[in-house]
């Protein structure tokens, strides 16, 4: 039992599973701030869960994708890209992996479902793009160069939005403004992590952002999504979207050195390990900053 636990985590992509833990936090927080007294938890359990298998499914159905194309038999894996590894070493067959990402993506939308019926139709929109995003991700928009844009929407603004929306159907400023640096991040989550994967990517029929524009041009696009994340919090503070308070998570950015180096100075080599590891930290932490700013803010009633 142990050993198939540790490939379905493997398959799942265990370690990235804290990002929504982060997006669930930020939406949580920023309703706090918007209205006061609002919170539930229960609501806001119950969505990490949706959120956490819908991110399983997706994440299950890239690698049973990428098996599949053989992409995955051609990536040179790093901690934070080229899969997994878990169904080339034959520890999980694909028909497992199958079923398991696809049970993951049920349970998500049934939380969903619920989520509907009890805020109303406000959530369907929502609903309908997480089911759209996970069960096309790989096999369409990955294919037809959107796949950073739904990745950005999906595991990025939507659910902050989302989570703020389920404590009791209402959505303030607060939600919408930390939602922006959240898709950017996700965005170039997904982006920098597909320069080392070019080649085989390419070999699999895939058309993202690195193929369509190259190298260099996409680099490009990674450095402006980076400091717009930072420039979307300062400039939705003094706005008054967001508390003074939400400026901490503006900080993070100096951990984008590497990358930024990188993306500047040699685009067409491999990104470093250090600029891989600094676009996750940046990441996660950015998110967590952001809630602790803003339940900061709430707690201190505004």
């Amino acid at each position: 039992m142990p050993g198939i636990v540790k490939s379905l985590l493997g398959v799942s992509r265990g370690p990235f599973l804290l990002l929504p833990v982060t997006l669930i936090a930020a939406g949580a927080a920023a309703a706090a701030y918007d209205f006061p007294g609002s919170i539930s938890i229960s609501a806001t359990v119950l969505a990490l869960v949706g959120l956490l298998c819908l991110h399983v499914g997706v994440n299950t159905l890239n690698e049973v994708g990428d098996m599949q194309s053989g992409i995955d038999l051609r990536t040179k894996r790093t901690p934070f890209s080229g899969g997994s590894g878990t169904l080339p070493a034959g520890r999980l067959s694909t028909r497992i992996a199958l079923r398991w990402g696809l049970s993951a993506t049920s349970i998500g939308l049934v939380i969903g479902l619920w989520f509907l019926y009890r805020i109303g139709w406000v959530m369907l929109p929502l609903l309908a793009f997480g089911g759209v995003a996970v069960l096309f991700y790989t096999r369409f928009w990955l294919r037809t160069g959107l796949g950073e844009i739904f990745a950005g929407l999906g595991l990025g603004a939507l659910p902050v939005i989302g989570t703020a929306l389920v404590q009791d159907g209402r959505l303030g400023h607060a939600a919408i403004a930390a939602s922006i640096p959240a898709f950017f991040m996700t965005f170039n989550l997904l982006l920098l992590n597909e320069f080392p994967d070019l080649e085989a990517d390419r070999s699999g029929g895939r058309r993202h952002l690195v193929i369509l524009l190259g190298p260099r041009r996409a680099a490009i696009v990674y450095v402006a999504a980076a400091l717009a994340t930072p420039a979307s919090i300062i400039i939705a503070t003094c706005l008054e979207l967001l508390p003074i308070s939400a400026l901490i998570a503006a900080l993070p950015t100096i951990l984008l050195w590497p990358a930024l180096r990188w993306a500047l100075a040699e685009p067409e080599r491999t990104p470093p390990l250090a600029a891989l590891g600094g676009n996750v930290v940046w990441n996660l932490t950015t998110n967590l900053l952001m809630s602790a700013g803003l339940a900061l803010a709430a707690w201190r009633g505004g």
